[in-house]
Order: C-alpha cells, then structure tokens, then sequence
C-alpha cells in the first residue's frame, strides 16, 4: 500500500497531466491495473449537492485549482476550441447525463462522453456550443437547461480545448438521440461520482512516456458504464470543485 498511497493526489498538489491512451492499438483502459484509489479523500455532502447548493456555490465560487489540466497530446494538429455540457438532471437526487459514442466516430469512438463537440463559428461562447451540441447530440432543449457557469478549459490528447459548462436540466425533458454521434443515454448519481472513493486512478508505461487517468465504472443494473480519459478528468475537476471549502 505504501507504493499506491505515494501516487495519492493532495489537496495541495499542483494541476497534474494525464494522458489518454485512444492511439494505442486495440487498447482496452479497463485492462490496465488500478494503481490507486482515492477513498481518504472527502466525499461532497449531500446538502452540497442540491439545486439551490450548486447555484449559490456557481455564483460565488471557492478558492480552487482543477486537478487534471491536460493529457498528453497524440494529434499534431492546431488545437480546436470545443466545449461540452455537463447536465444534471434535477431528480430527487440530482444525477448526470451521460451518452455512449457510437464506434465509428473518428475521436473517442464508443467512449461515455458528455454531449458536446467543436465550436461552430456562429457560436458566441463556449454556453453556445453547449447547448448547440447537446441538441443535435441528444436533442436536448435549450429551453429546459439552467446553465449555472463554467469549469476550466480541459485540453484532451487529441487537441481539443474543452470547456465544461454545468447546467441543471428539467426531470421532465425528452430527449432524441442523434443514432449517428450517440449509441446510448443513460444518468449516473451525482453522489457516485462525487464520492472519490469511486475514483481509481490508472498508470501505464507506452513509447517511454508514463501515462495516467481516472476511471469511474459505474454498474448501471448491470450494465457496466465504464467512465474514464477525458469525461472522468472532468467529472475529477467537478469533485474537487465542489469539495473545495467556501
């Protein structure tokens, strides 16, 4: 245990990088072995976690620094503004909105991901691209999201500048998913991935370069949702957002 516990993230620690391991050959992330798990770190209270909470914790943000910045880079292209949507939607417990990538898409094919994607030219802001994708991904309406701010940019492996952007959603909304971009839509508790005692962090050594990432898996009625690379770097910055202190 002391080897694992030495790889433990602090409070304190500064932004670390973390890569996505999408070029390797028939790469398979849940193959690689967990190298530490995170469960001495706080959870987010559940009083932390309702609508009015999340609000007010929007409006007047806590001192804090993400932990996960960057992966390391695997396209040699020109870096691309993107950003996506992070909805929670407001059941009794408020649960996120997460898709299923179809396999033939070119980046992070049949990954979980957040609706999302490239900022079009006639998006003003990052909230635009948002919102513009989530409708076009799952045919989320802009009329039934409240967005409540931004988290910092997060910059993925395969160039692109992603700004998540949080929004609570209506209980009541239906959604269309686009059968191209997504294969499934499916809500994951808010409390599961706010516990990081859920968070297992993953290590492997390809072309010299040591290369880290979390994971999330999350048993769906016994589907396995297997949450990890750029989408659970979020859900990591997210956590440690929401368990900074006011």
């Amino acid at each position: 245990m002391a080897a694992e516990t030495s790889l433990l993230p602090s409070s304190s620690a500064p932004p670390r990088s973390v890569s996505l391991t999408a070029s390797i050959p028939n790469f398979d992330p849940r193959q690689v072995p967990v190298v530490g798990m995170d469960d001495h770190l706080p959870s987010v209270s559940l009083m932390q976690q309702t609508p009015s909470a999340l609000r007010a914790r929007f409006v007047q943000p806590p001192l804090w620094q993400p932990e996960v910045r960057k992966e390391g880079r695997f396209a040699d292209r020109t870096p691309a503004q993107a950003a996506v949507l992070v909805p929670l939607v407001q059941r009794e417990e408020l649960t996120v909105l997460l898709t299923q990538r179809t396999a033939h898409l070119s980046t992070h094919s049949g990954q979980v991901a957040f609706p999302g994607g490239k900022r079009d030219p006639e998006d003003i802001d990052a909230v635009a691209t948002a919102l513009r994708e989530a409708q076009e991904e799952v045919g989320l309406d802009a009329s039934q999201v409240e967005v409540l701010g931004s988290l910092p940019v997060y910059e993925t492996g395969t160039a692109f500048l992603v700004t998540p952007v949080v929004a609570l959603v209506e209980p009541t909304v239906q959604l269309q998913p686009n059968p191209y971009e997504v294969a499934d839509v499916f809500e994951v508790p808010l409390r599961f991935l706010l516990n990081p005692s859920n968070h297992r962090r993953h290590r492997l050594q390809w072309q010299g370069v040591e290369r880290e990432w979390f994971s999330m898996p999350y048993d769906d009625a016994g589907v396995e949702r297997y949450i990890w690379g750029a989408t659970a770097g979020m859900l990591r910055n997210f956590y440690r957002f929401m368990s900074a202190r006011l």
